[in-house]
């Protein structure tokens, strides 16, 4: 009997092994916490859906870092202020589409090869669903459950096709269905939002003023803003606020200096 799969579908099979690698590695399961007992350092209560703070956050680092980087290079070089505005609403716009395009694209493609592993799978539990059961077995059996049991856990699972689909999901290709296979569409716009706003405030300044009280203004927006960008970070990671504020602080500000130092550098050498 054929295995009523199209050529495409036998070729990604072939893959699956080094597909499902890639799917742990992108949802983050390439290393684990040993347990452990006693205290730790600092206490961290951060909620289990995190992924829309996570991207929130570095969105609007990315935004904030690369706009005040561009800007203090072009303020550096002593041009006018119409050119500095052009050059942040130019940089705005250029790194907010091409996150949002990135971020497009790198989640279409990833959805693709979840569905079609989940598609996959599907097809292996309906026509062939004892070689499922015993693979799943072996499964439990590498993570220490005895044979027996192992056998009859994967039985039991094995019951009901939508269970055991789940199940074949999350312990072989190391996907979640539960958390949904993200939308393209929302990660593009919610990229596009956030480097957007990100980008904006260091060029807020300009709008309103010119010369050396602008660019003041703007580094010390900017520093404020990398600072509660940084402190929002703690959130995720359970640091002390303050350090990881300082941080960014110190990241963004530096690079804010390089490029304004490479602006003083062209307009004395060459003029610009």
């Amino acid at each position: 009997m054929g295995s009523g799969l199209s050529p495409e579908d036998l070729k990604t099979k072939a893959r699956v092994s080094m597909l499902s690698s890639i799917v742990r590695r992108v949802r983050g399961r390439q290393w684990r916490i040993v347990p452990h007992p006693g205290p730790i350092a600092t206490e961290q209560r951060t909620a289990d859906k995190s992924g829309a703070l996570r991207a929130a956050i570095f969105g609007a680092n990315d935004g904030l870092v690369s706009s005040v980087s561009l800007i203090m290079g072009v303020a550096g070089a002593g041009v006018s202020n119409n050119v500095i505005v052009l050059a942040g609403v130019a940089g705005l716009l250029a790194g907010a589409f091409s996150m949002a395009a990135g971020e497009y694209v790198s989640m279409r493609v990833q959805r693709e090869v979840f569905e079609r592993l989940i598609h996959l799978e599907a097809h292996e539990i309906g026509s062939d669903t004892e070689a499922e059961r015993a693979e799943l077995a072996l499964l439990y059996e590498r993570k220490g459950i005895s044979k027996d049991l192992a056998a009859r856990l994967a039985e039991e699972l094995m019951r009901d096709p939508q269970v055991a689909l789940d199940t074949h999901a999350r312990e072989e290709l190391g996907l979640d269905p539960a958390e949904g296979l993200g939308s393209p569409w929302a990660a593009a716009g919610s990229s596009f939002a956030t480097f957007s706003t990100g980008a904006a405030i260091p060029l807020v300044p300009f709008l309103f003023g010119s010369g050396n009280g602008a660019v003041m203004t703007s580094a010390a927006l900017a520093l404020a803003a990398l600072f509660a960008i940084g402190a929002g970070m703690s959130i995720l990671t359970g640091r002390p606020f303050y350090l990881s504020g300082l941080r960014m602080m110190l990241i963004g500000g530096g690079a804010a200096l390089v490029t304004f130092g490479v602006g003083k550098l062209l307009n004395v050498t060459i003029g610009v």
